[in-house]
């Protein structure tokens, strides 16, 4: 960790009360960066993070956390929200559907949704299956599907069992252990990462700080990732 090149450079700037205004003055400051670790709230923010890096890499790869899919072409009327920044990924040509893999989903979702993830190419991998399945086996799926170009991860807190992260708007039961989440990351080391983000964390509804406890441990196994070998 001592030889990476490491800097906190504070909070983005938003456009209070204006959504799309927000996603642009983000993508504005992401852009000139090389590479960047985000720790946030909403996960819309990660559109943004994603059209900055696409600007210079072109479509890439993803790895998504999460327990629920976020491929909502609106959700409760909202069209720019957390419920649907891989939907604009997707569309935008962003990512690359067929490198994108989501753990960890568990929570109700109409079919056509369903339907409309998969039939884009992506991969999702389930909450049971991980647990059935393993660590080891979910972190050599996620090596294949995400290839050797550059890829991003997005880790929404939710994607854990709320025992393990109440803190959350979004809760839902049946999630990953903290010690599964780790040791998924921790087997994807040699990956092409291009940037990373932890999201949907809010301290209000925390319990003895272990919510934030986790995000920061997860960003801090990604940054390990990067470390030379």
């Amino acid at each position: 960790m001592e030889r990476l090149d490491l800097a906190d450079i504070g909070d983005f700037r938003i456009a209070h009360g204006d959504i799309l205004g927000t996603l642009a003055k983000i993508e504005a400051q992401a852009a000139p960066l090389k590479h960047l670790v985000a720790l946030g709230g909403d996960h819309t923010i990660t559109l943004p993070l994603l059209r900055a890096l696409a600007r210079c890499k072109g479509p890439l790869g993803l790895v998504h956390f999460d327990g629920h899919v976020d491929t909502w072409p609106e959700s409760f009327g909202l069209v720019w929200g957390h419920g649907s920044p891989f939907y604009h990924a997707i569309e935008e040509g962003l990512v690359d559907p067929r490198r994108m893999i989501q753990v960890g989903i568990r929570s109700p979702l109409h079919r056509d949704i369903f339907d409309w993830t998969l039939g884009k190419g992506v991969t999702i991998v389930t909450a049971e299956e991980v647990h059935e399945s393993g660590p080891k086996a979910i972190a050599e799926c996620i090596r294949t599907v995400l290839g050797e170009s550059p890829s991003y991860l997005s880790f929404d807190i939710d994607a854990l069992d709320p025992a393990f992260a109440p803190g959350t708007g979004t809760p839902e039961v049946g999630g990953l252990a903290t010690w599964q989440a780790r040791a998924i990351l921790r087997r994807l080391a040699g990956l092409h990462f291009a940037g990373m983000d932890v999201v949907e964390v809010s301290p209000p509804y925390d319990v003895a700080e272990i919510t934030a406890l986790a995000a920061a441990t997860i960003a801090w196994d990604y940054i390990g990732l990067l470390a030379p070998r």
